[in-house]
Protein backbone atom coordinates (compact mmCIF):
# COMPACT_ATOMS: atom_id res chain seq x y z
CA UNK A 1 0.00 0.00 0.00
CA UNK A 2 1.15 3.54 -0.71
CA UNK A 3 1.37 6.09 2.09
CA UNK A 4 -1.83 7.78 0.86
CA UNK A 5 -3.66 4.44 0.80
CA UNK A 6 -2.50 3.69 4.34
CA UNK A 7 -3.69 7.12 5.49
CA UNK A 8 -7.09 6.66 3.82
CA UNK A 9 -7.71 3.30 5.50
CA UNK A 10 -6.35 4.41 8.88
CA UNK A 11 -8.56 7.50 8.84
CA UNK A 12 -11.68 5.45 8.21
CA UNK A 13 -10.67 2.90 10.84
CA UNK A 14 -10.05 5.62 13.44
CA UNK A 15 -13.41 7.22 12.67
CA UNK A 16 -15.24 3.89 13.04
CA UNK A 17 -13.31 3.15 16.27
CA UNK A 18 -14.54 6.45 17.69
CA UNK A 19 -18.08 5.65 16.54
CA UNK A 20 -18.28 8.79 14.42
CA UNK A 21 -20.16 9.33 11.21
CA UNK A 22 -18.49 11.76 8.81
CA UNK A 23 -20.86 14.50 10.01
CA UNK A 24 -19.94 13.79 13.64
CA UNK A 25 -16.23 13.96 12.80
CA UNK A 26 -16.81 17.34 11.11
CA UNK A 27 -18.52 18.57 14.31
CA UNK A 28 -15.70 17.17 16.52
CA UNK A 29 -13.24 19.20 14.45
CA UNK A 30 -15.23 22.38 14.96
CA UNK A 31 -16.36 22.39 11.32
CA UNK A 32 -12.82 23.21 10.23
CA UNK A 33 -13.10 20.48 7.60
CA UNK A 34 -15.98 19.60 5.29
CA UNK A 35 -17.70 16.22 4.98
CA UNK A 36 -16.68 16.16 1.31
CA UNK A 37 -13.02 16.59 2.26
CA UNK A 38 -13.21 13.71 4.73
CA UNK A 39 -14.84 11.56 2.09
CA UNK A 40 -12.06 12.37 -0.36
CA UNK A 41 -9.39 11.56 2.25
CA UNK A 42 -11.01 8.17 2.91
CA UNK A 43 -11.24 7.45 -0.82
CA UNK A 44 -7.56 8.31 -1.26
CA UNK A 45 -8.46 11.25 -3.52
CA UNK A 46 -6.83 13.91 -1.36
CA UNK A 47 -3.66 14.20 0.77
CA UNK A 48 -3.86 15.95 4.17
CA UNK A 49 -1.80 18.95 5.20
CA UNK A 50 0.10 18.90 8.48
CA UNK A 51 -2.53 21.13 10.13
CA UNK A 52 -5.34 18.79 9.02
CA UNK A 53 -3.41 15.81 10.36
CA UNK A 54 -3.04 17.46 13.76
CA UNK A 55 -6.76 18.31 13.84
CA UNK A 56 -7.73 14.74 12.90
CA UNK A 57 -5.36 13.37 15.50
CA UNK A 58 -6.97 15.44 18.27
CA UNK A 59 -10.54 14.74 17.16
CA UNK A 60 -10.03 11.00 16.83
CA UNK A 61 -7.73 10.52 19.83
CA UNK A 62 -4.90 8.98 17.83
CA UNK A 63 -1.23 9.99 17.58
CA UNK A 64 -0.30 11.53 14.24
CA UNK A 65 1.96 8.64 13.25
CA UNK A 66 -0.98 6.23 13.66
CA UNK A 67 -2.33 7.46 10.32
CA UNK A 68 0.78 6.29 8.47
CA UNK A 69 1.55 3.08 10.38
CA UNK A 70 1.85 0.26 7.82
CA UNK A 71 -0.63 -2.60 8.08
CA UNK A 72 1.38 -5.57 9.32
CA UNK A 73 -1.54 -7.97 9.60
CA UNK A 74 -4.97 -8.19 8.02
CA UNK A 75 -7.73 -8.99 10.49
CA UNK A 76 -10.17 -11.14 8.59
CA UNK A 77 -12.66 -12.15 11.26
CA UNK A 78 -13.95 -10.76 14.55
CA UNK A 79 -17.46 -12.09 15.15
CA UNK A 80 -20.19 -11.39 17.68
CA UNK A 81 -22.50 -14.18 18.80
CA UNK A 82 -26.04 -13.17 17.83
CA UNK A 83 -27.58 -14.16 21.16
CA UNK A 84 -24.87 -12.32 23.09
CA UNK A 85 -24.81 -9.02 21.29
CA UNK A 86 -27.21 -6.30 22.47
CA UNK A 87 -25.35 -3.58 20.60
CA UNK A 88 -26.38 -1.38 17.71
CA UNK A 89 -24.58 -2.08 14.43
CA UNK A 90 -22.57 1.14 14.80
CA UNK A 91 -21.41 0.11 18.28
CA UNK A 92 -20.46 -3.36 17.04
CA UNK A 93 -18.41 -1.89 14.22
CA UNK A 94 -16.65 0.48 16.62
CA UNK A 95 -15.76 -2.39 18.96
CA UNK A 96 -14.62 -4.63 16.09
CA UNK A 97 -12.34 -1.90 14.76
CA UNK A 98 -10.91 -1.27 18.23
CA UNK A 99 -10.21 -4.98 18.56
CA UNK A 100 -8.51 -5.10 15.16
CA UNK A 101 -6.32 -2.12 16.02
CA UNK A 102 -5.35 -3.44 19.46
CA UNK A 103 -4.74 -6.93 18.10
CA UNK A 104 -2.49 -5.66 15.32
CA UNK A 105 -0.36 -3.75 17.84
CA UNK A 106 -0.31 -6.75 20.20
CA UNK A 107 0.99 -9.10 17.51
CA UNK A 108 3.60 -6.52 16.48
CA UNK A 109 5.12 -6.23 19.97
CA UNK A 110 5.01 -10.00 20.51
CA UNK A 111 7.03 -10.49 17.33
CA UNK A 112 9.52 -7.78 18.35
CA UNK A 113 9.99 -9.37 21.78
CA UNK A 114 9.81 -12.95 20.49
CA UNK A 115 7.16 -13.46 23.16
CA UNK A 116 4.35 -15.31 21.37
CA UNK A 117 2.58 -17.90 23.52
CA UNK A 118 0.88 -20.76 21.70
CA UNK A 119 -2.68 -21.49 22.74
CA UNK A 120 -3.38 -25.18 23.34
CA UNK A 121 -6.79 -26.57 24.21
CA UNK A 122 -7.03 -29.93 26.01
CA UNK A 123 -10.57 -30.50 24.72
CA UNK A 124 -11.54 -32.30 21.56
CA UNK A 125 -14.65 -34.34 22.47
CA UNK A 126 -18.00 -32.52 22.18
CA UNK A 127 -19.78 -31.54 25.39
CA UNK A 128 -23.52 -31.14 25.85
CA UNK A 129 -24.35 -31.56 29.55
CA UNK A 130 -23.76 -29.75 32.83
CA UNK A 131 -21.75 -32.67 34.21
CA UNK A 132 -19.45 -32.70 31.17
CA UNK A 133 -18.85 -28.95 31.58
CA UNK A 134 -18.00 -29.38 35.28
CA UNK A 135 -15.59 -32.16 34.36
CA UNK A 136 -14.04 -29.87 31.74
CA UNK A 137 -13.45 -27.15 34.35
CA UNK A 138 -11.74 -29.68 36.60
CA UNK A 139 -9.64 -30.98 33.69
CA UNK A 140 -8.57 -27.48 32.67
CA UNK A 141 -7.56 -26.64 36.24
CA UNK A 142 -5.39 -29.75 36.19
CA UNK A 143 -4.03 -29.00 32.69
CA UNK A 144 -3.08 -25.46 33.71
CA UNK A 145 -1.81 -26.56 37.16
CA UNK A 146 -4.20 -24.27 39.01
CA UNK A 147 -5.07 -26.63 41.84
CA UNK A 148 -8.41 -26.46 43.66
CA UNK A 149 -8.15 -23.09 45.40
CA UNK A 150 -9.17 -19.69 44.07
CA UNK A 151 -7.66 -18.11 40.94
CA UNK A 152 -5.75 -15.05 42.12
CA UNK A 153 -5.80 -13.21 38.78
CA UNK A 154 -7.97 -14.53 35.96
CA UNK A 155 -6.64 -12.14 33.29
CA UNK A 156 -3.00 -13.00 34.04
CA UNK A 157 -3.88 -16.71 33.91
CA UNK A 158 -5.48 -16.39 30.48
CA UNK A 159 -2.60 -14.37 29.04
CA UNK A 160 -0.07 -16.86 30.40
CA UNK A 161 -1.76 -19.52 28.27
CA UNK A 162 -1.80 -17.68 24.96
CA UNK A 163 -5.17 -15.92 25.14
CA UNK A 164 -5.00 -12.21 24.40
CA UNK A 165 -7.18 -10.22 26.77
CA UNK A 166 -8.18 -6.72 25.69
CA UNK A 167 -10.17 -4.18 27.67
CA UNK A 168 -12.15 -1.44 25.99
CA UNK A 169 -14.47 1.42 26.85
CA UNK A 170 -17.89 0.14 25.85
CA UNK A 171 -21.60 0.67 26.56
CA UNK A 172 -22.96 -0.77 29.82
CA UNK A 173 -24.89 -3.40 27.83
CA UNK A 174 -21.59 -4.92 26.64
CA UNK A 175 -19.84 -7.34 29.03
CA UNK A 176 -17.44 -9.08 26.68
CA UNK A 177 -16.89 -11.26 23.66
CA UNK A 178 -14.47 -13.89 22.45
CA UNK A 179 -13.24 -14.72 18.98
CA UNK A 180 -10.64 -16.78 17.19
CA UNK A 181 -9.13 -13.95 15.14
CA UNK A 182 -8.26 -15.23 11.65
CA UNK A 183 -9.24 -18.66 13.07
CA UNK A 184 -5.85 -18.83 14.80
CA UNK A 185 -5.52 -16.35 17.66
CA UNK A 186 -7.84 -16.58 20.69
CA UNK A 187 -8.95 -13.16 21.93
CA UNK A 188 -11.20 -12.17 24.84
CA UNK A 189 -12.49 -8.60 24.96
CA UNK A 190 -13.87 -7.15 28.19
CA UNK A 191 -15.64 -3.96 29.17
CA UNK A 192 -13.02 -2.27 31.36
CA UNK A 193 -15.74 -0.64 33.51
CA UNK A 194 -17.04 -3.96 34.86
CA UNK A 195 -16.75 -4.63 38.62
CA UNK A 196 -13.96 -7.08 39.36
CA UNK A 197 -16.12 -10.13 40.12
CA UNK A 198 -18.21 -9.60 37.00
CA UNK A 199 -15.12 -9.08 34.86
CA UNK A 200 -13.55 -12.32 36.15
CA UNK A 201 -16.77 -14.24 35.53
CA UNK A 202 -17.19 -12.76 32.05
CA UNK A 203 -13.58 -13.59 31.12
CA UNK A 204 -14.06 -17.24 32.10
CA UNK A 205 -17.49 -17.38 30.45
CA UNK A 206 -15.84 -16.25 27.21
CA UNK A 207 -13.05 -18.80 27.78
CA UNK A 208 -15.79 -21.45 27.80
CA UNK A 209 -16.89 -20.35 24.33
CA UNK A 210 -13.28 -20.50 23.11
CA UNK A 211 -12.14 -23.73 24.67
CA UNK A 212 -15.17 -26.02 24.83
CA UNK A 213 -16.32 -27.97 21.80
CA UNK A 214 -20.10 -27.89 22.07
CA UNK A 215 -22.16 -30.62 20.45
CA UNK A 216 -24.30 -29.56 17.49
CA UNK A 217 -27.39 -30.40 19.52
CA UNK A 218 -26.63 -27.58 22.01
CA UNK A 219 -28.67 -24.45 21.24
CA UNK A 220 -27.12 -20.99 21.41
CA UNK A 221 -29.12 -20.24 24.56
CA UNK A 222 -28.03 -23.50 26.23
CA UNK A 223 -24.42 -22.77 25.26
CA UNK A 224 -24.64 -19.47 27.16
CA UNK A 225 -26.00 -21.32 30.22
CA UNK A 226 -23.25 -23.95 30.04
CA UNK A 227 -20.56 -21.28 29.70
CA UNK A 228 -21.97 -19.59 32.81
CA UNK A 229 -21.68 -22.94 34.58
CA UNK A 230 -18.11 -23.35 33.31
CA UNK A 231 -17.13 -19.88 34.61
CA UNK A 232 -18.76 -20.55 37.97
CA UNK A 233 -17.00 -23.89 38.34
CA UNK A 234 -13.64 -22.42 37.31
CA UNK A 235 -13.94 -19.73 39.98
CA UNK A 236 -14.91 -22.19 42.71
CA UNK A 237 -15.22 -25.94 42.30
CA UNK A 238 -18.45 -27.51 43.51
CA UNK A 239 -16.47 -29.82 45.82
CA UNK A 240 -14.76 -26.80 47.43
CA UNK A 241 -18.05 -24.91 47.75
CA UNK A 242 -19.69 -27.88 49.47
CA UNK A 243 -16.70 -28.18 51.81
CA UNK A 244 -17.23 -24.55 52.85
CA UNK A 245 -21.05 -24.28 53.12
CA UNK A 246 -22.15 -27.91 53.42
CA UNK A 247 -24.28 -30.25 51.30
CA UNK A 248 -27.71 -29.02 52.36
CA UNK A 249 -28.77 -25.68 53.79
CA UNK A 250 -32.09 -24.03 54.49
CA UNK A 251 -30.38 -20.63 54.53
CA UNK A 252 -26.92 -19.30 53.68
CA UNK A 253 -26.06 -16.08 55.48
CA UNK A 254 -24.62 -13.01 53.77
CA UNK A 255 -21.40 -13.00 55.90
CA UNK A 256 -20.71 -16.56 54.69
CA UNK A 257 -21.22 -15.58 51.05
CA UNK A 258 -19.10 -12.44 51.41
CA UNK A 259 -16.20 -14.45 52.88
CA UNK A 260 -16.30 -16.80 49.87
CA UNK A 261 -16.64 -13.82 47.51
CA UNK A 262 -13.55 -12.13 48.97
CA UNK A 263 -11.43 -15.28 48.79
CA UNK A 264 -12.52 -16.64 45.41
CA UNK A 265 -13.45 -13.45 43.55
CA UNK A 266 -16.96 -14.60 42.67
CA UNK A 267 -20.12 -12.59 43.27
CA UNK A 268 -22.79 -13.41 45.84
CA UNK A 269 -25.30 -13.72 42.99
CA UNK A 270 -23.16 -16.40 41.31
CA UNK A 271 -22.70 -18.21 44.62
CA UNK A 272 -26.43 -18.32 45.32
CA UNK A 273 -27.04 -19.61 41.80
CA UNK A 274 -24.39 -22.28 42.39
CA UNK A 275 -26.02 -23.26 45.68
CA UNK A 276 -29.32 -23.72 43.83
CA UNK A 277 -27.90 -25.69 40.87
CA UNK A 278 -25.91 -27.94 43.23
CA UNK A 279 -29.03 -28.68 45.30
CA UNK A 280 -27.56 -27.09 48.43
CA UNK A 281 -30.57 -24.77 48.70
CA UNK A 282 -34.02 -25.35 47.26
CA UNK A 283 -35.47 -23.76 44.13
CA UNK A 284 -38.09 -21.84 46.21
CA UNK A 285 -35.35 -20.49 48.49
CA UNK A 286 -33.40 -19.23 45.48
CA UNK A 287 -36.52 -17.62 44.01
CA UNK A 288 -37.14 -15.92 47.37
CA UNK A 289 -33.59 -14.53 47.25
CA UNK A 290 -34.17 -13.14 43.72
CA UNK A 291 -37.52 -11.57 44.70
CA UNK A 292 -36.01 -9.92 47.77
CA UNK A 293 -33.16 -8.54 45.70
CA UNK A 294 -35.51 -7.10 43.10
CA UNK A 295 -37.80 -5.49 45.70
CA UNK A 296 -35.22 -4.23 48.21
CA UNK A 297 -32.72 -1.75 46.73
CA UNK A 298 -30.58 -1.69 49.90
CA UNK A 299 -30.36 -5.50 49.85
CA UNK A 300 -29.54 -5.45 46.12
CA UNK A 301 -26.77 -2.91 46.66
CA UNK A 302 -25.32 -5.01 49.47
CA UNK A 303 -25.40 -8.22 47.43
CA UNK A 304 -23.83 -6.57 44.38
CA UNK A 305 -21.04 -4.83 46.32
CA UNK A 306 -17.62 -5.59 44.80
CA UNK A 307 -14.86 -6.64 47.19
CA UNK A 308 -12.27 -8.39 45.03
CA UNK A 309 -9.28 -6.30 43.81
CA UNK A 310 -9.69 -4.98 40.27
CA UNK A 311 -7.80 -6.81 37.52
CA UNK A 312 -6.41 -5.26 34.36
CA UNK A 313 -4.87 -6.62 31.20
CA UNK A 314 -1.30 -5.26 31.24
CA UNK A 315 0.80 -7.81 29.34
CA UNK A 316 0.79 -5.68 26.18
CA UNK A 317 2.08 -2.61 28.06
CA UNK A 318 4.72 -4.72 29.84
CA UNK A 319 6.00 -6.04 26.51
CA UNK A 320 6.22 -2.53 25.03
CA UNK A 321 8.23 -1.17 27.95
CA UNK A 322 10.37 -4.30 28.04
CA UNK A 323 11.21 -3.81 24.36
CA UNK A 324 11.95 -0.15 25.01
CA UNK A 325 14.27 -0.83 27.95
CA UNK A 326 16.12 -3.44 25.88
CA UNK A 327 16.45 -0.95 22.99
CA UNK A 328 14.42 -3.11 20.63
CA UNK A 329 12.19 -0.14 19.79
CA UNK A 330 12.46 3.64 19.96
CA UNK A 331 10.44 5.91 22.24
CA UNK A 332 8.40 7.10 19.26
CA UNK A 333 7.64 3.49 18.28
CA UNK A 334 6.58 2.75 21.86
CA UNK A 335 4.30 5.79 21.86
CA UNK A 336 2.77 4.68 18.57
CA UNK A 337 2.10 1.17 19.87
CA UNK A 338 0.63 2.50 23.13
CA UNK A 339 -1.43 5.17 21.37
CA UNK A 340 0.05 7.84 23.63
CA UNK A 341 2.50 10.73 23.40
CA UNK A 342 6.28 10.55 23.38
CA UNK A 343 6.28 12.86 26.41
CA UNK A 344 4.10 10.47 28.40
CA UNK A 345 6.34 7.51 27.56
CA UNK A 346 9.40 9.52 28.60
CA UNK A 347 7.66 10.34 31.87
CA UNK A 348 6.96 6.65 32.50
CA UNK A 349 10.69 5.94 32.02
CA UNK A 350 11.66 8.06 35.01
CA UNK A 351 13.89 6.05 37.41
CA UNK A 352 12.11 4.55 40.43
Amino acid sequence: MTQNEIFAQRLKNARVMKGYSMDELVAAMGNSLSKMAISKYEKCQLSPSSSVLISLSKALGQPVDYFFRPFTMQIESVKFRKHKSKLAVKQEESIKQNISDMFERYITIEEICNASVKFVSPFKKPVSSAEQVKEAALKLRDFWNIGSDGIINVIDLLEEHGIKVMEIDAPESFDGLSSMVNDVYPVIVLNKALPSERKRFTALHELGHLILNFDDSVSEKDEETLCNLFANEMLILESMFRRIVGDSRREITYPELRAVQIHFGISCDALMYKAKTCGIISEPRYKSFCIQKNRNSAFKERIEQSYYPQEESNRFNRLVYNALSNELITISKAASLLHTSVEEVRGDLMPI
